[in-house]
């Protein structure tokens, strides 16, 4: 028997399809990469999930997860041999136990982010893991990347966020490792060695996840910045004056907000004439009241316009103004799209180096490719910014992206000489596998590649992904 017929003996065949029926999945959201495999399951549980393991190992059959096909690096795409089949968690989608007296959450990893959201708030609890595509996006994607998004100033990235994981190794077997424990120090971290391994140790089926109080009280405000340097000061003084209750502080430069008007001229601008450089979005959680919220908020504010770390502040006055400001910072992604491609860069440095890069760069960009524009935005309060280069006037999009490699290999030594990351929240796939040899130290690349050996000897897990090729 074929591995496809086997698969459909192990599934059905209504949850087996083959190449040409799984087109659609097998092209990545930007269109980078396209593949091909022997078939795309649909396995049920996580039971079926070990059983399609074990059999592809029989096969020596590589095997690559895919969730929402949200990513951004290729991760979750086969490559065109067509030797690999595609095991989608789309129907391991059930929430498997709430606990309030503990505050966990344990979810299938098929979850769409935002029903994790929503069965946490039915239980009147928060889980805070919040991006721009949690109405597709699967939580075992989030943990495959350790995702990060908006709330990680106060929450942390999808690894703080997990107590718990369940796993099928590459051979076959599942690792129970669902425990609500917030202290269990009883060796190795396994579940530290597959949030963020993009699919490459292991399948993550399931998790046990962190739940918080509901807040009693938020509040939204836009800011408008004199100068980087002012925003980061700011920075510093929400911190002082909020503690834990700042929730998140968003960059957007000016560019980011022409941008916005010029590709969505109906959607209003807290401040119509763009006259400062920088401008960021705050919220604050409180635990308290509305009054205790507002009071606090518009105290902090107040002392910083005092003390000239802020030009202007837009306080939200109701839940639709708030939403209105949120969905500013939503649209970055859709305004970039119809303006044209451009390049994007998910780095991260730290908050004290946040000047110093974005400035240093930025003049070496004009220097080595004059007139690009730059789209500069992201989450400040963490240090990682979506530093994303458009093409200068006059040039096309394509002679602009025929300078892609040279242009991001600026901006990510950049990066790296600033102490920072080349990869923040979006992981390394496929797109970035090569880059690493440049950043990471050959012992830092030997131990991942010892820990992908001893998880995987076969290599039979997302291939090609994650980790460049080892040197003889």
């Amino acid at each position: 028997m074929t591995l496809f017929s086997e698969l459909q003996q192990l599934l059905g065949a209504d949850r087996v399809q083959d190449s040409a029926q799984a087109e659609a999945l097998l092209r990545d959201r930007h269109g980078r990469f396209v593949g091909r495999v022997v078939a795309a399951v649909h396995p049920r549980d996580t039971a079926e999930v070990a059983a399609v393991v074990r059999l592809c190992g029989r096969h020596t059959a590589p095997i690559v997860v895919q969730g929402g096909n949200t990513g951004l690096m290729g991760a979750a795409t086969p490559d065109a041999s067509g030797r690999a089949v595609l095991l989608l968690l789309d129907r391991l989608n059930r929430v498997r136990q709430v606990d309030t007296d503990n505050d966990t959450l344990t979810v299938e990893a098929g979850c769409i982010l935002q029903h994790v959201q929503e069965a946490a708030r039915a239980a009147s609890r928060l889980f805070p893991l919040s991006l721009g595509a949690e109405g597709s996006c699967t939580l075992g994607g989030n943990l495959g990347t350790n995702a990060g998004g908006v709330a990680v100033l106060r929450y942390g990235n999808a690894r703080e966020l997990t107590l718990g994981l369940e796993v099928v190794t590459a051979d076959g077997q599942i690792w129970d490792g669902l425990r609500g424990l917030r202290k269990d120090n009883t060796g190795y971290d396994l579940r530290d060695l597959f949030i963020g391994s993009e699919g490459t140790l292991g399948i993550i089926t399931a998790a046990t996840l962190k739940l918080f109080p509901l807040p009693a009280a938020q509040c939204t405000a836009f800011l408008a910045f004199a100068s980087l340097a002012r925003a980061v000061a700011f920075l510093s003084h929400a911190r002082r004056g909020f503690s834990a209750g700042l929730t998140a502080f968003e960059l957007l430069s000016v560019d980011c907000l022409r941008l916005l008007r010029e590709q969505f001229p109906a959607s209003p601008l807290p401040f119509p004439e763009l006259e400062q450089p920088w401008y960021a979005l705050l919220e604050l959680s409180d635990h308290q009241d509305e009054a205790h919220a507002r009071a606090l908020f518009e105290r902090v504010l107040g002392d910083a316009l005092e003390n000239d770390l802020l030009v202007d502040a837009w306080i939200a006055e109701s839940l639709a103004q708030s939403e209105a400001l949120w969905c500013l910072r939503e649209t970055m992604s859709d305004a970039q799209k119809c303006a044209g491609q451009n390049m994007k860069h998910d780095i991260s440095v730290p908050v004290s180096q946040i000047v110093a890069f974005v400035e240093s760069t930025d003049a070496l960009l004009q220097q080595h490719f004059p007139g690009v524009r730059n789209y500069t935005f992201g989450h400040l309060g963490d240090g990682n910014l979506h530093y994303n280069v458009a093409h200068a006037p006059g040039r096309s999009v394509a002679e602009h992206m025929a300078n892609y490699a040279a242009l991001s290999q600026l901006v990510h030594d950049s990066a790296h000489a600033h102490g920072g990351s080349i990869s923040a929240e979006h992981g390394i796939g496929q797109r970035k596998r090569d880059l690493l040899a440049r950043y990471k130290s050959p012992v830092e690349l030997e131990l991942m590649h010892r820990i992908k050996q001893a998880l995987d000897p076969r290599g039979l897990l997302n291939p090609g992904k994650v980790l460049p090729e080892a040197s003889a």
